[in-house]
């Protein structure tokens, strides 16, 4: 059971997001990034549909605990990491290899400004890279998110009062040639 506190991602939305994900991505091998993780729903849904490893950052240290017991449960700590700490805090700690999906789920009352710092900051410390796709679940009710320079969105998604913004990193500008500047 979640701890209180936390706002688990409803099966419905869970099982929207991934169909909408599978649609346009391969899920199988990639690596997640389950930030405000909660309890690793979201992640441990990656790796249940194929994805090669996921890295699950929640702040809360019961939260926390329980990602851990769902991670044993499930037999998949192989495939897993656990980081504690805000998340602002690991972002800006980097990582050594770019992940394929980030699947974030903040409290709704979150400025929208922290929102979109964060994922600069994801650019900025190497966890994204061209093709990577980002994830953010909001309250239905407020504004879209301003996507950072280089990400390319999807149309957002309602259910009910949830809504998932998502977008995927486009290639750098400049590095694309057109057919007739070949020579």
């Amino acid at each position: 059971m979640p701890p209180r506190g936390t706002r688990p991602t409803s099966d419905r939305v869970r099982e929207a997001l991934f169909n909408v994900l599978d649609a346009r991505l391969d899920v199988d091998r990639i690596v997640v990034l389950d930030l405000y993780a909660g309890s690793g729903a979201l992640g441990l849904e990656a790796i249940s549909r194929g994805a090669s490893r996921a890295v699950f950052v929640e702040q809360d240290e019961r939260a926390a605990r329980t990602i851990s017991g769902n991670i044993a449960e499930l037999g998949v700590g192989a495939a897993t990491e656990v980081r504690r700490g805000p998340v602002a805090t690991v972002v800006a700690g980097g990582v050594d290899r770019a992940v394929d999906l980030v699947l974030a789920d903040p409290p709704y009352d979150l400025p929208d400004s922290e929102v979109e710092e964060l994922l600069a900051a994801l650019d900025a410390r190497g966890w994204t890279r061209e093709g990577t796709v980002a994830v953010i679940e909001r309250r239905a009710s407020g504004r879209e998110l301003t996507w950072p320079s280089g990400w390319s969105p999807w149309p957002s998604r309602r259910y009910g009062d949830t809504r998932l913004d998502i977008a995927q990193r486009e290639p750098p500008t400049g590095n694309l040639r057109r057919n007739d500047d070949r020579r």
